[in-house]
């Protein structure tokens, strides 16, 4: 600010020059004016044209003229004497400014230096507090502790996976790991609902819904022992591992799940309405009835082309007056109970239910009982061979 006022200054000095200078000129015009006036009054005086008065009068304005320009003059030099004094101010703000500079720039080297000791300090704090944290492991997660595999007084080496001080189990998303057959497992799809029983929670069901379905198929004996192998045996029943989500629990489930424990999942792949279905213990698989051909025993299964042996035929037994009939029927979707039936049972047949073992052993024609059920009792048909 003192620079700036300083610097006007200086500006209205040179101004004021310039009109000193100006004044100067003027000055100097009208002093060589009224010199060649008397000049030439002198000269007329002498031829006696003029009179002394007038001679008298031109001399009078030459004095004044000349009065005038050396005032001009004198103060001309003043404001040059000003101009100098300006900008002596002007140079001595400067050199304040400079000064001042210098202050600044040595205060902010003591800032950095000050600085550069407070960073060193805080190095040396943060490597202190790094190699006591080493001494505390915090759980990246909120969860339940599923194991403590550490023993206290054990060694535990850091940076080696191998030694796990524990497991935190993360129980704000519980999944289920489920083993479907892979003759089942195409009709599985993300986003399918699933209900779900936990052996701890006895017959409540937890609503849930498929997650993922892993691509890798798992031989049976793998997942039964609670692991995966890549090494399949071709030749052994594959499973696919898939994960539910559970969801809609209540608090007092959640709090009661815990890892690890043995759960059964129903998967709805499908639904339908207004079907033929039969209870899922009437189906019977049986080897087929052979094609009678010249030459060939009634017992003999017919080969199929490729000499391979014929698939068993699925179907029921049904009542044919008093008589087990079976029949062989396409089969549909799966639910918890029953079976669709596609086609192959006739219209308002009753179908024959019991045990598997004894449906297995029945045979066409054997002599049945209608039985009513009564409660409690498994179903079980009467006959006589």
């Amino acid at each position: 600010q003192n620079l700036a006022a300083a610097e006007a200054s200086l500006a209205q000095a040179r101004q004021a020059v310039v009109t000193a200078q100006t004044n100067v000129d003027r000055e100097q015009v009208n002093v060589n004016t009224s010199a060649r006036e008397l000049k030439r009054t002198t000269e007329l005086v002498e031829s006696g044209v003029a009179s002394r008065s007038e001679y008298d009068a031109a001399r009078d304005r030459v004095e004044t003229a000349q009065v005038a320009l050396r005032t001009a003059q004198a103060q001309f030099e003043a404001q040059k004497i000003g101009i100098e004094e300006a900008k002596a101010r002007v140079n001595q703000q400067r050199v304040s400014i400079n000064d001042a500079r210098i202050g600044v720039n040595r205060a902010r080297q003591g800032v950095s230096t000050s600085e550069a000791r407070a960073n060193q300090q805080q190095a040396i704090l943060r490597g202190d507090a790094s190699q006591r944290s080493k001494a505390t492991q915090i759980s990246p997660l909120t969860g339940v502790i599923a194991d403590i595999p550490a023993k206290k007084g054990q060694f535990a080496l850091a940076n080696f996976s191998t030694t796990p001080l524990m497991t935190i189990a993360d129980m704000s998303t519980i999944n289920v790991e489920v083993n479907v057959d892979e003759t089942e497992i195409d009709e599985v799809t993300v986003g399918q609902p699933v209900k779900v029983k936990v052996d701890a929670l006895g017959e409540k069901e937890i609503v849930g819904v498929v997650k993922q379905k892993n691509p890798l198929a798992v031989g049976k004996s793998d997942t039964q022992g609670g692991g995966i192998s890549n090494r399949v045996n071709v030749q052994e029943a594959k499973e696919f591992k898939v994960v539910v989500e559970l969801r809609e629990m209540t608090d007092e489930m959640r709090n009661a799940l815990k890892p690890g424990m043995t759960a059964t999942a129903t998967i709805t792949t499908k639904v339908k309405n207004n079907v033929v279905a039969v209870p899922l213990q009437a189906i019977v698989e049986k080897a087929p009835t052979p094609a009678a051909s010249p030459g060939a025993s009634p017992s003999t299964p017919t080969p199929t082309p490729g000499g391979e042996k014929p698939k068993d035929a699925k179907g029921v037994y049904i009542l044919d007056g008093n008589k087990a009939k079976f029949v062989e029927v396409t089969t549909g979707i799966t639910g918890e109970s029953d079976i669709e039936i596609l086609n192959g049972l006739p219209q308002n047949a009753q179908v024959i239910t019991g045990p598997s073992r004894i449906l297995r052993t029945l045979k066409d024609g054997t002599v049945v009982k209608k039985q009513e059920k009564k409660p409690g009792v498994p179903d079980k048909p009467e006959g006589s061979k």
